[in-house]
């Protein structure tokens, strides 16, 4: 574990809970436990079928404004690794140093993402590239829990044993985003699969200059207060999600006592049905307390 030398702005360092990626882009997992023991959580990526890897994660603690905040990430690159990098590296340190994140942290969040969205294709105006990717995260404030999402990675909670997506993927033929799409000038047509213009087979995402007046960083946002029914929060890219449906993946991290080993157990499930993608999840279990029934404790 590492502390970033970065804090944010209302609150002290920033603990980086996963490593930075391995090179090899093969395989790397990990798991970490809240000082608190009110949080756990496990993360699995495995590079799979694809010659490169293109999915980043992302897991960091920190304390803001005297408030606990935990931060999961999936960002799954496109065309290149380089917007998914880039999300690693910046999206969760640029939330976290933003001015209204303790008071209004929807807003933090969804300007956060299309400011990020905007940094990143100026790092990138004298390239010829043209790389995407996807971000799916999970911030909990407190006892708050923010789901935002761009593009088709997706995240899910366990609710009382109950599968529960807390993003929809942005598919360019969803009704509402075809018609958003649409409006805009765009097209979308059917090339193996729905993409817009043809090109991209996601609605939004990050990075893609060539498709940016319709392809949006703008995230769609679900909150919930955490409660004793919330059990699991599994964030993954489509890699896992192509092949392994909610109620599977769920059912799957509730069988094993380790958050990490739940995380692995996903990746090599969806690598076993044949997942031809690079596959990466983070799996966070929630403990919640539970009062001693009277006359439990001996004399």
């Amino acid at each position: 574990m590492m502390v970033d030398t970065g804090a944010t702005a209302k609150g002290g360092p920033v603990v980086d809970v996963s490593p930075e990626k391995d090179d090899s882009g093969g395989y790397a997992s990990g798991g970490w436990k809240s000082e608190d023991g009110k949080l756990s959580c496990g993360y699995s990526s495995f590079r799979g079928k694809r010659a490169t890897m293109e999915d980043f994660y992302d897991i960091k603690t920190s304390k803001v404004d005297g408030k606990t905040v935990c931060l999961f990430g999936i960002f799954d690159g496109h065309g290149g690794s380089r917007a998914a990098e880039f999300l690693r590296g910046h999206l969760f340190q640029n939330l976290m140093k933003h001015p209204s994140f303790s008071t209004n942290a929807k807003l933090a969040i969804s300007e956060t993402y299309q400011q990020t969205d905007m940094d990143f294709l100026d790092s990138e105006k004298d390239t010829f590239r043209d790389d995407g990717s996807t971000a799916s995260t999970a911030v909990l404030v407190g006892n708050h829990l923010y789901v935002a999402n761009v593009g088709d990675s997706r995240t899910i909670i366990s609710k009382s044993g109950k599968a529960i997506a807390l993003s929809e993927d942005h598919k360019p033929n969803r009704t509402d985003e075809r018609r958003r799409i649409e409006s805009a000038g765009g097209v979308v047509m059917w090339a193996g699969t729905w993409r817009v213009g043809g090109v991209l087979a996601m609605s939004r995402a990050f990075g893609n200059r060539m498709l940016k007046q319709f392809v949006v960083a703008e995230p769609e946002i679900q909150d919930q207060e955490v409660d004793e029914e919330l059990e699991l929060l599994v964030l993954a890219s489509d890699g896992l999600w192509d092949v392994v449906p909610n109620e599977d993946a769920i059912s799957l991290a509730q069988a094993e006592e380790e958050p990490e080993t739940a995380a692995r157990k996903l990746t090599e499930t969806a690598f076993t049905r044949g997942s031809a993608d690079n596959i990466t999840c983070i799996v966070v279990k929630f403990h919640h307390k539970k009062a001693e029934p009277e006359g439990s404790q001996q004399g």
